[in-house]
Order: C-alpha cells, then structure tokens, then sequence
C-alpha cells in the first residue's frame, strides 16, 4: 500500500441545518472512496481536525473548517514516463511534466505523483507546487524549494504576471475564415464535480486562441490563458468548437476508460514567462516536448 508522507486538506463547505457527519460529508466529497474505507480511516485516527487532532465519528461538522488526512492507494500501477528537470535554484525549480503523471497526490495517485517523485528525487520534503497543470496535460510546472520565498512566486500567478503559452491539437479544422477567438465566461464545477461547465455570472475565465495552421483534417492552435481555472483551455476549446485531441471531458463526458498511452491529450503548457520575484530576473522555460502533429 502507498501512504502519503504529508496529509492532504478538505474544507468543509458551507451547509444547510442540520449539518451532515463528517461520514456522510466525505463520503459524498470523495465518490470513488466507499464509506467502509472512510469508516476504518477516522477509526484508525487518519482523518485529523483543524488543530491536527483524530476525530471519532461524534466530531460535529463545521462549515469552511479545514480536515487533514493522508491518502492511501492499496495497489499504485507506475506510471511509466520520466519527468525532467529544466532549471533549480535556491527558491524554485521548473520541471517538465510528461502526459498521465498528476501534479500532486489525489484519487487512486500518492507515489505516483510528480511532487513525490520531486521529492524522493532532490531530498527536499518542503518542494510545494506554485500552480498546477492537470494530469492529462503535458509541459511546464513550477515548484517552490524554499517556503520562506513561496508566497512571492504564487502571488506571481494570483496577480496573472505570469505569460503561459499552451499548444493543442484538435481533430477539427475550420469551415470559415476566422483565425483567433477571445473566449470569456464564467466556469464552475459541474456534475459530476471534476468537470467544470460554464454558467451564469461574472466573468471568471478568460482565453485567446490562435490557429496556427491545418494538416489532413487536423488543426495546431497555440492558447493563451489570461486566467487559470481548472480545465479551462479544455473548456474554451471545446466551447469554440475544437475539441482537444483525445479529449475525455469535453464537450461530452466519455465513459471511463484506462489510460491509452499511445493517444495522449494533445495539449501541452509549452511556456512560461515572468520577473523573478526575487532578484528581478526575466525568465522564459521553454518546454521540450512536442505533440503529435
């Protein structure tokens, strides 16, 4: 069984009275985890409060109070593609993620993850992710090394300082003249929670797209998000009418399926570009993969 070595964080959202327990409120937060396993975890003490303490079964909810607990996968399948390293420094470091391998822990991923496979590989136990990309998607991730710096680098990415590029695939070509779309709209979770769907409200996601070129029935778009909500190039493209290449999500929910190795979602985070927080530096990383085109 893979454990993970630091516990993972839920809130508890706001709730109508009478609250649910904290049984029934995980339960329905992780679907894929039954309620016997969540059962055995809070009384084994694996599911801890806000002051990291166990809770028993009597616990009462509390609404946006934080639970901790540490993830558990009784059979991790390897994933078998290697991540690199572009650049390390004191503060921060920029890796190269491959397709399939998620940023963090979560679901059926512990050891499996790039920020454990991170750590075991440097030694550093305090390497925290400054934005994510999803599992899916392959390219550029950054991670802070020194927590003391962390808050800069993050606020980078909350105050959009940082320039990211994506490419794309989608197996659809145009049937007018347009070139580029500026896709803006406001996207939140769906059902079932890990899609994102867009309704109505203020503007909360915000995209531009650009087609660089065709090729037997196929299209290349280079993306621009001026926002980072999840799924969202995955969302504004299906929105536009391209699809990602091997898309499972968007716009229709496919049936779950094991991982095909051999047809990747054709979509990688190719750049970033930003001022070092710390020393003013201009940094451009590049990624070195390509997309099957």
């Amino acid at each position: 069984m893979a454990i993970a070595k630091f516990p993972a964080t839920v809130t508890m959202p706001e709730a109508s009275l009478p609250y649910p327990t904290i049984l029934d409120f995980l339960e329905r937060r992780f679907p894929r985890i039954d309620r016997q396993t969540w059962l055995k975890r809070i009384n084994a003490g694996k599911v801890l409060d806000k002051l990291r303490e166990p809770i028993t079964l009597e616990t009462g909810y509390e609404p946006l109070e934080k639970l901790y607990y540490f993830r558990e996968v009784e059979a991790e399948v390897p994933i078998p593609f290697q991540e690199s390293i572009l650049y390390q420094d004191e503060n921060f470091l920029v890796v190269d993620k491959p397709h399939f391998l998620p940023t963090t822990q979560g679901g059926r991923f512990v050891e499996q993850s790039l920020v454990h496979r991170l750590r075991e590989r440097t030694g550093n136990d305090a390497i925290a992710p400054i934005h994510r990309i999803d599992r899916e998607t392959a390219g550029l991730v950054m991670f802070s090394l020194n927590p003391d710096k962390r808050a800069d680098f993050q606020l980078l990415f909350e105050n959009r300082l940082v320039t990211k590029v994506y490419h794309a695939i989608s197996g659809c070509v145009p049937v007018g003249d347009v070139r580029e779309w500026h896709v803006e709209n406001r996207l939140e979770r769906g059902d079932p929670p890990f899609r994102i769907q867009s309704v109505s409200g203020n503007i909360n996601a915000r995209s531009r797209i650009e087609l660089m070129g065709t090729n037997g029935g196929r299209s290349y778009f280079y993306l621009y998000p001026l926002t980072g909500k999840k799924h969202q190039l995955r969302h504004h493209m299906a929105s536009i009418g391209f699809p990602v290449e091997n898309e499972k999500y968007y716009p229709e929910l496919q049936n779950e399926s094991p991982d095909n190795y051999e047809k990747p979602l054709q979509l990688l985070a190719k750049e970033l570009r930003f001022d070092d927080p710390v020393n003013g530096e201009s940094r451009h990383f590049v990624s070195k993969r390509t997309l099957n085109w």
